[in-house]
């Protein structure tokens, strides 16, 4: 299979892999957004942050969203610690966050061993204006490498700047979900043939885009919920990609 799925606790699960077995790492950690009081933060799920009151689309909820900003760092440096090692030389690491924890990311990142490379945006067309207040209408996406970058091994022009807007209605399946049309973009940073890792994978959206783009894909989703909602999308992106060449018959 191009995709292996692990339900379970990240740190725990990289462990066990061996080194050097993934060409890009690219994920969307729960960057506990906007715990700015000790009340931000333990008082709000992942769920009353990032979803409106009114929303029609039921999510489940996720763990991880109650840490403050130094407990965040320290946890972000020892997982991005064991994905340094899990990373080929000259791999790449991309990671999503937003302008409260930008900073924050890019000390992790480096203290992780990686070479900070730059920060992308992805801008969100329908994000919601605010009176007397710039919109704030872009996430961001810290990007790394693991030693130098040789170009000729990935001969790929890539911007740094995507713009689409996040899944809704029943499309919408996880509370932070990002479109699959911009990770189909970010996985490109990895070679043809490589491997991509999400250590919090969520529904499964990296997995699918590297999928669709010839990747092969390692996830990792502590939620049970989300880890069932993101095997079956893999598995039924493997069912639509399939052609008669790859189907192999066996007596």
């Amino acid at each position: 299979m191009p995709f292996s799925l692990h339900q379970g606790d990240a740190l725990a699960v990289l462990s066990g892999l061996p080194d050097g077995c993934v060409d890009s790492v690219i994920t969307d950690p729960p960057y506990n957004s906007g715990g700015r009081t000790a009340k931000e933060r333990t008082t709000r799920s992942a769920k009353q942050k990032y979803t409106s009151a009114d929303a029609k689309n039921d999510l489940a909820d996720f763990t991880g969203e109650n840490m403050d900003q130094r407990s965040y760092s320290f946890w972000l440096t020892q997982i991005m610690t064991e994905a340094h090692r899990l990373t080929k030389t000259g791999g790449t690491a991309l990671l999503f966050t937003d302008w409260r924890q930008l900073p924050t990311t890019t000390d992790a990142i480096q203290a992780a061993g990686w070479l900070w490379r730059g920060v992308l945006a992805w801008h969100k067309p329908q994000a919601r204006p605010q009176k007397g207040r710039f919109t704030q209408n872009c996430e961001f996406i810290v990007w790394a490498s693991k030693g130098p970058i040789d170009g000729s091994r990935n001969p790929v022009y890539l911007p740094g700047m995507y713009s689409a807007s996040q899944p809704s209605g029943a499309k919408r399946q996880h509370i932070t979900q990002k479109p699959v049309e911009v990770m189909r973009e970010l996985v490109k940073i990895s070679p043809e043939g490589g491997t991509v890792l999400d250590f919090c994978a969520g529904s499964g959206s990296t997995g699918v885009a590297a999928l669709l783009e010839g990747r092969d894909f390692i996830g990792v989703e502590k939620t049970e919920h989300y880890a069932s909602i993101a095997a079956d999308r893999l598995t039924e992106t493997i069912r639509a990609t399939l052609t008669q060449d790859d189907v192999v018959l066996t007596a």
